[in-house]
């Protein structure tokens, strides 16, 4: 991209939306290429009088005259002539049959692409004539419509900035079906493709000679759904797109009007059966939202088992019983938070930053019900797979309430939680640490209870991760644990240290 862009930034002379239209012109022209059974490309000037091809598009309706790439390179001398020709008097200006190989003869046109009574570029278009034979009804309609519109860009009148954008997938080309309409919307002619998109909307009769609006319009069974730009586009006099859905066809149809100095003169529809394209994109939305309800249900279900525990525990009479419950219940409720975040989008990423923010100072509170204990988070997350979510939601949700319970002890403090994603030899890493200004690593050793049985396992097993537990500067304890993200994931040291407490 950056051989097209160049040059036209460097041109002092371009007005307002020249480059625009030129971008716009290379965006649409595999269409004229198509029409034309030709290969165009794309010149402009340089400082010392000659021209570089910007752009080079090869025809799907035929093979190509050119089989490697000249985009950047400057034009040969033999077609400069013509080229110079073409810019000076802005006309189309047509060569005779150039022998450019051994082996291939060509007619070659030169286009100036004029706007606002600017010549902006000169656009080659080069056709093998080597397999000379007489030309079908359908291809002299092609190449009819792909000089109209050629001529159309020498005064400026196309491409049209009024042509809309759409990202939807299924624009038709020429090749899918092609109708050529007269001036009041009659069809004077239309492609086999085209024609057999019609009828299998419904349609058995010739469409020739028939206005394409009463056509379409008896073919529709439910008006009430048709798209207001339809009739523009039936009748060719708007650059618009639209579709059209009749026993369970769908038609996604594209107009292009065809002007001279003076007026409209007729318009080209082309037409593209995406019925099957249609059907596959409902099929995902189904299953996006079966995914979403899926979610929802988990989150409700781990809710309801998460208030059944908590019932539970309020019967126990055993302190060690009841925080046993407490904790399970804790366990739970991290699970469907996350569940709860997947539910409310199509995405299987989860925001974790989000999710994190309530489920930190939450894990916090909820293991400190009588502690004045202060929660500060550093860095970023960013968007997690959901796999990686839960279990990793679960290990902080451990660590916090393990640093307050042990760590702290009863007495205030404060817990840190930070996050730093970077890019090293074996792609994305995450490093995440949990701090706390409590009593730090025990000399004596420590005992490994169920809670970082389940941090270990999770980190080792489901992150692929490694954890370390490290004494903090000024008092404490770091717990960090590093896990590689959409990559290969690093193997698991089992002689790291372990854990600290229960």
């Amino acid at each position: 991209m950056a051989i097209f862009t160049d040059p036209i930034r460097e041109h002092a002379g371009f007005a307002p939306g020249d480059a625009e239209w030129l971008h716009l012109l290379v965006g649409d022209w595999q269409m004229v290429a198509d029409l034309a059974f030709a290969d165009l490309a794309l010149w402009f000037p340089l400082h010392d009088g000659g021209y570089v091809a910007l752009a080079h598009v090869r025809p799907s309706t035929s093979h190509t005259v050119f089989h490697s790439d000249f985009v950047g390179e400057r034009i040969r001398a033999d077609l400069q002539p013509l080229v110079d020709k073409a810019w000076a008097s802005q006309q189309i200006e047509r060569s005779g049959e150039t022998n450019w190989t051994t082996e291939m003869a060509m007619r070659v046109e030169a286009v100036p692409m004029v706007r606002n009574g600017r010549t902006l570029a000169v656009v080659t278009s080069h056709m093998d004539l080597s397999s000379s034979r007489m030309p079908s009804r359908l291809e002299l309609t092609y190449r009819q419509c792909a000089y109209d519109l050629l001529r159309m860009g020498t005064l400026g009148l196309w491409p049209d900035f009024a042509t809309p954008t759409g990202s939807r997938r299924g624009a038709p080309r020429v090749g899918d079906g092609l109708i050529r309409l007269d001036v009041d919307g009659v069809v004077q002619y239309a492609s086999p493709n085209g024609v057999s998109a019609f009828r299998r909307l419904g349609d058995v009769e010739t469409l020739e000679g028939r206005p394409l609006a009463e056509i379409v319009t008896s073919l529709l069974k439910d008006r009430r759904m048709v798209d207001e730009t339809l009739p523009l586009v039936l009748t060719g006099k708007m650059p618009w797109r639209t579709e059209i859905e009749s026993r369970g066809v769908s038609l996604s149809l594209r107009a292009i009007p065809l002007r001279d100095e003076k007026q409209r003169f007729g318009a080209l529809v082309l037409c593209r059966d995406v019925s099957e394209l249609r059907r596959r994109e409902m099929e995902l939305v189904s299953k996006d939202a079966t995914i979403r309800e899926i979610h929802h249900r988990v989150k409700n279900n781990l809710q309801t088992v998460a208030a059944l525990l908590r019932m539970q525990s309020r019967r126990m009479v055993s302190d060690e019983a009841k925080q046993g419950l407490e904790q399970a219940m804790r366990r739970v409720a991290t699970i469907a938070l996350v569940h709860e975040t997947l539910s409310q989008g199509l995405s299987q990423n989860v925001d974790f930053d989000e999710l994190i923010a309530r489920q930190f100072r939450l894990s916090a509170e909820v293991a400190s019900p009588n502690q004045a204990v202060r929660t500060e988070r550093a860095g970023e997350f960013g968007e997690l797979p959901s796999d990686f979510a839960t279990p990793l939601a679960l290990v902080i949700n451990e660590l916090v309430t393990n640093a307050v319970e042990h760590g702290l002890a009863d007495r205030p403090g404060t817990v840190w939680l930070k996050a730093d994603r970077s890019m090293d030899d074996e792609g994305e890493m995450l490093t995440v640490a949990i701090m706390d200004d409590g009593a730090g690593l025990p000399p004596e050793g420590y005992s490994e209870g169920l809670g970082l049985q389940i941090v270990r396992t999770l980190v080792m097993s489901e992150l692929g991760g490694t954890i370390e537990w490290t004494s903090r500067e000024g008092g404490g304890t770091v717990v960090t644990i590093e896990m590689g993200i959409r990559g290969a994931r690093r193997k698991p040291d089992p002689n790291k240290p372990a854990p600290r407490r229960s």
